[in-house]
Order: structure tokens, then C-alpha cells, then sequence
């Protein structure tokens, strides 16, 4: 029952004895107060009025910042409300356990599409600041368009059709009727069409008629695309083989090619390249060479030497290549091998503070940091995660994942941060950031904000931590080291030194539109696809303004409006090291928004390396300068990592470098 109108009510009250007594007493004491208040003096009711006034005016300040953070907690019961309603959350791994990151390493023959055995997991949001856009919610789709009727298979039956639940007639006109999919905090994909930059990318225009469809154009239109395509992944396999050839012939065995003098260079003494390009083999279908390779790390392969590896290289180049081919090809000599490899580098974390000494000798066990520093950088420190994790899920031994999920939760309560950005070197003894003051996603820091998302993706999603890192990370990148080029309107990520802005960028960076991209296809913000786009942009202008087509190692940027180039190259920065950051962005970049222009992309800059870094004898050379296409100055090496994402110039096949995330 609802009460009586005000003034009703208060006619109510005072016509009953007790409460008009009451009601006198109130006036009574209203008049007392205004004589205490009488009594006074001037300077004293001055200064109660002046403390009043103060308090009124830092109210009237915070009040902003207040209702931001209200709006967030009104956010998280809406989003706790949706919870609610259909989604489910992901069970925490039992304590002791190895989470269930991957797809499973034999596959039978679902594994021609591993998108299919990757069952989507709504994200654990932390509660932020801002608002989602509220947008009509479906709730079992996830992923890019062209994949979502795989993400609802589980499994595959012996036909090789999805084992679907049927759907009643209503439901089926309904899902027709709701064609979009959102994700928290506004990331929306449209069920019928590849992922866009948001409508904040491009202005809305009214859609004109389409011109009638010549069924004859049309299918001589489709095979002239589909053949133009069989032809570029042929040109794609064919530079593999022609490194291969040069690294078969003059340097097999051993860790890197120098093509030039037909010889070779030593590192570790592992094999590095041989391992490397393991996985790329299996997905190129070159099935005799991979049966060359796999002989030799059979027979081969010994990590029982006196010899210093450095953890990092050795983790992503060597770990990771036998993980990643384990996993695509179920032979046990490569988990066999990864697992003696992990073994011999946990020497590695027995230091004061938990953080890895940067140097293992995997055959004495003993471990140390670079003779000059105790200092490790902490891009190396937090980029050994997703292979020592993997190797305790597939072995069923937790102590790998242990060593280095303690680093993880150590870097996320580390002082130090600047808005989620990391300084570039942590102590191994105080386990301390040093050198602080220089934020950079260059070298020392760059695989340290992609792995804080490939960890969430291969932890299902349940870390909240990682995702915390991750997301207040791009908000610093946003705030302090995005900027715009003058002539071109390029937007470009920098460096903050000691408060100092410098528009200098490495090619290292251009992990970053990939990254985003990635964040968003698991249903992380949507604005986030707006700077992957931009900075695609940026990263494949780093190449094409170059004489060469091809990119330096370091480029700074004029942000001088005016004509001119954005790109500023300084002599000691002009050289390409044949690295595949920019390359895996764009296969990131196409498979999400299946934009042509990013596998054209691509194919120009493939065409680059064949024109400038190509040996006629066998393999690919890093050059020292990129404006001069007379005389590139071959430096005669070429590193494992290039046979490790060559196939990806295609932009037809997944990088190798990230078989451990199970999305794929």
C-alpha cells in the first residue's frame, strides 16, 4: 500500500495529540539553534561559513569522478544482471592443477579446423569507469562471422557434421531476426559480415541500389580472384623452400644461415632455425622436409652440452617450435624433447625475488645474469609464460607453470607503473623495477603487453589479473605515447622518457595491431579495433615509403604538419632484420575483418624481400640500409624467426608463433 500525499499526511499526523506535541517541540528547538547561532560571534560564524562553502566547492570538484565511478558500479550490476540471464561462468582450475589452455595435441580429424574445438568463454570483466554501450545482446555467438557456425561445434561426428542441437522453428526465426553479436563494453560484430573498424572509422553514407549481377562476370570475377590466390600461396612456398634450400645446403644442423658467404653462424649450438621452422612445414603441407627435420631432432637434437642459452631466445624459439609441431602433428619426440628442454632451464628461477636469471647452462644446471647487470629485461622475464604453461598442461607436471605464473602476479603488484606502462628492466635480486622513467613498447618491454593477452586467451579466460594488466596497459598507451604524424595523419606510438615524449618507433611495435585485433575478437572494447586499424596503417607505411619496400629496424616520425615524408630514418636505424611483426599483424588484421587489402599488403611486402634480400644460391639476407635499393648492404645472416612467419605474407595461415593460444 502506498502512503497518503504529502500534505495529507502531515494533516494526519498533527491531528493525532502525541505528534503535534512532538511537532511544537521541533519549532522550539529550531528557535534555540537560530538564538545559539545569534550568540555568536562575527568571526566565528564566518568561519563556519567559509568551511561550509570549502566543503561545497571540493563536492562540486569531485562530483565528476564520483558519478564516473557510480555509473562503473551501476555497470557491473547491469552486467551481473546478464550474468544472470544466460551467461555462465568458467569454473577456476582446482588449486595445484594445470589449466586446460590449448587444444588438444592429437586432434584425429577434427584438426583440419581448430576454430571448431575452441568452445568461447565470456570474459570475467573487471568493473572500469566507463559505461558500455548497451546494445541487443546474443548470447551463444562469438568470433569472426565466417567462424561462428564453427565456435558452436564441440565436437565432430563421424560424418564429419557438427554435432548441433536442432533448433525449433521460432528459435531459428528469431536468431534471423537478431544479427548481431556484442561483447562487453561495446566490441560488435556483425553476424553476416566480417569484423569493421566501428562506425566512429568511417561516416555513414546511404546505401545505393546494386546494379544488376551478370552470373558470367561474377563466376569469371571469383576465378580469376581464386587463382590469383593459388598463385601467391605458391610463391609463398616457394620462398620457404628457397631458405630452406640455402639452409639444407650450407648450414643444416646448425642455428642460422649466412647465405651469402654459404656458411653458417652458431648461437646455442640447437638447432635454432631447424626448430623454428618445424611447425611452418607442417602447415605448408612441404611433408619431406618436414620428415628430414623431424629425423634430425630425433637423432640429432641434444640439450645435454656445457653451454649458456639465453631463457627467452631458447623458450620461444626452441621450446615453443617442438610445442607448437607437437601439437599439430601428435609425434611424441617433440614432447619428449620440450619437456627434457624445460627441465634443464629451471635452473633459470632460483634467484632471491622469483624473477629468471636471463642465462641457463643447460648442462651443468646452473643459472646467472649477464656478466655486466643483475638486471633482466622485463619483456624476457614475462614473454616465457605461454610455452612453460603449455608444457605443464600437456605433461601434467605443474612446477613449469608454477615458476612463471609467480613472476606474472609479482610484475602485477610491482610500484612503479605509469598508467599500466612497464619500465624496461626489473632486478633479479630485489625483484624491483629499475631504470625507471622510460616506458617504450619497443625493445625490453614489447612482449610483455602481447602476452598479458595471449595468457588470459590460454587460461580461458579466468585470470583476472592478466586482463586487468592488459586493459589498463592500452588506456597508458592511449593517454601518453599515442600520437599523429603532420603530413599524413599517421598515427604512431612513441616513447615516454622521464615525462619527455620521442616519436621514435620500432618495428618491434607493430605486434600491436594484431594484438588489438586479437582483444577484440575475444570481446574486449571495440575502440580498441579503431587503433589497430590506424596503426596497421602506420606499420605497412613504415614499408612502403621506404625505396626499398621494406622497413627499418627503428623509424622516428615528424610531427610537423606540411608536405613531406611521415618516416625519418637515421642512419644507424636503416637496417631490416627480415622480422615478421608487421607481417603477423596483417594476418591477424584479414582473418578478423577478411579485408583484401591487408593480404595485398602482404603480397607487396613479400614481393620486397624477393627483390632486395633474396640469394640466388639459397635463403634470405637482413640488409643494413632500406633507402638505398642500388646497395642494400647485405649483412649476410638470416634469422630463424624469418622461416618461423614467412608462409604468413599470404596471410592465408596462422603464425606459428602463437600455436599456444587455442583460438585458432
Amino acid at each position: 500500500m502506498y502512503p497518503p500525499p504529502r500534505k495529507d499526511f502531515i494533516a494526519l499526523t498533527l491531528s493525532d495529540p502525541h505528534s503535534r506535541d512532538a511537532y511544537n517541540n521541533g519549532k522550539h528547538r529550531r528557535r534555540s539553534c537560530w538564538r545559539k547561532w545569534k550568540q555568536l560571534s562575527r568571526l566565528q560564524r564566518s568561519l563556519i561559513l567559509f568551511l561550509l562553502i570549502l566543503l561545497l566547492v571540493v563536492g562540486l570538484l569531485f562530483y565528476p569522478s564520483m558519478s564516473e565511478q557510480w555509473r562503473g558500479w551501476s555497470d557491473k550490476e547491469e552486467w551481473l544482471e546478464l550474468n544472470d540471464r544466460g551467461f555462465k561462468a568458467e569454473p577456476s582450475p582446482a588449486p595445484g592443477r594445470a589449466p586446460a589452455p590449448v587444444v588438444q595435441p592429437h586432434l584425429g580429424d577434427a584438426a583440419a579446423d581448430p576454430v571448431a574445438l575452441a568452445k568461447p568463454r565470456e570474459p570475467r570483466i573487471p568493473v572500469l569507469a566507463k559505461p558500455p554501450a548497451k546494445r541487443k545482446t546474443s548470447l551463444n555467438k562469438r568470433g569472426p562471422p565466417s567462424l561462428q557456425k564453427e565456435a558452436n561445434v564441440s565436437r565432430l561426428n563421424g560424418g564429419g557434421k557438427p554435432d548441433v542441437a536442432p533448433q525449433e522453428a521460432g528459435e531459428e526465426e528469431e536468431e534471423d531476426q537478431d544479427k548481431t553479436i556484442v561483447s562487453w563494453r561495446g566490441a560488435m560484430i556483425e553476424a553476416d559480415r566480417a569484423t569493421e573498424p566501428s562506425p566512429s572509422a568511417a561516416p555513414k553514407e546511404a546505401a545505393a541500389p546494386l546494379p544488376p549481377i551478370n552470373p558470367t562476370a561474377a563466376a569469371a570475377a571469383t576465378l580469376e580472384v581464386s587463382s590469383r590466390n593459388v598463385s601467391r600461396l605458391e610463391a609463398v612456398c616457394d620462398a620457404f623452400r628457397h631458405a630452406w634450400k640455402g639452409y639444407k645446403d650450407y648450414a643444416w644442423g646448425h642455428d642460422e644461415l649466412k647465405p651469402i658467404s654459404k656458411s653458417y653462424s652458431e648461437w646455442f649450438g640447437l638447432g635454432l632455425t631447424l626448430v623454428d621452422s618445424l611447425d611452418t612445414m607442417w602447415i605448408l603441407g612441404l611433408k619431406e622436409e618436414f620428415a628430414e627435420a623431424k629425423s634430425w631432432v630425433e637423432n640429432e637434437l641434444s640439450f645435454d652440452k656445457n653451454v649458456d642459452v639465453n631463457l627467452f631466445e631458447t623458450t620461444i624459439r626452441v621450446l615453443g617450435g617442438l610445442l607448437s609441431t607437437y601439437h599439430l602433428s601428435g609425434e611424441p619426440v617433440f614432447l619428449e624433447k620440450a619437456k627434457d628442454l624445460g627441465s634443464r632451464l629451471m635452473p633459470a628461477f632460483k634467484t632471491p625475488s622469483k624473477i629468471p636469471y636471463s642465462d641457463v647452462n643447460i648442462g651443468k644446471g646452473t643459472a646467472h645474469p649477464p656478466r655486466w647487470t643483475s638486471d633482466s629485461t622485463v619483456a624476457e622475464v614475462t614473454s616465457i609464460q605461454l610455452e612453460f604453461r603449455e608444457l605443464s598442461h600437456l605433461t601434467q607436471d605443474p612446477q613449469y607453470q608454477d615458476v612463471v605464473n609467480e613472476v606474472s602476479k609479482l610484475v602485477h603488484q610491482l610500484p612503479g607503473k605509469h598508467d599500466g606502462l612497464v619500465p624496461m628492466f626489473i632486478n633479479t635480486n630485489s625483484g624491483q623495477f629499475s631504470h625507471k622513467g622510460v616506458f617504450t613498447l619497443g625493445a625490453r618491454a614489447d612482449s610483455y603487453y602481447e602476452y598479458l593477452l595471449k595468457q588470459w586467451i590460454q587460461g580461458g579466460k579466468t585470470e583476472d589479473h592478466l586482463l586487468e594488466d592488459y586493459l589498463q596497459a592500452i588506456e597508458g598507451v592511449k593517454k601518453h605515447l599515442v600520437r599523429q604524424t603532420g603530413p599524413s595523419r599517421l598515427t604512431i606510438v612513441g616513447e615516454l622518457s622521464h615525462y619527455r615524449f620521442s616519436a621514435k618507433m620500432d618495428h618491434l611495435v607493430c605486434f600491436l595491431p594484431g594484438t588489438l585485433a586479437l582483444g577484440v575478437h575475444n570481446g574486449l572494447p571495440g575502440d580498441h579495433m579503431d587503433l589497430a586499424v590506424q596503426l596497421m596503417e602506420t606499420c605497412y607505411q613504415m614499408y612502403k615509403q621506404m625505396e626499398t619496400g621494406l622497413s627499418p629496424e627503428i623509424a622516428h616520425f615528424s610531427l610537423q604538419g606540411g608536405a613531406g615524408q611521415d618516416v625519418v630514418v637515421k642512419p644507424a636505424d636503416g637496417h631490416n632484420l627480415l622480422r615478421p611483426e608487421t607481417v603477423e599483424s596483417l594476418f591477424y588484421m584479414y582473418r578478423f575483418t577478411k579485408n583484401a587489402k591487408y593480404r595485398d599488403w602482404g603480397w607487396d611486402i613479400l614481393q620486397s624481400f624477393n627483390k632486395y634480400t633474396k640469394v640466388p644460391n639459397g635463403g634470405y639476407t637482413s640488409i643494413s640500409n632500406v633507402r638505398d635499393p642500388a646497395n642494400p648492404g647485405p649483412r649476410d645472416k638470416m634469422e630463424s624467426f624469418f622461416l618461423d612467419s614467412s608462409e604468413m605474407a599470404f596471410s592465408g595461415r596462422p603464425s606459428t608463433s602463437n600455436k599456444l593460444t587455442p583460438d585458432w
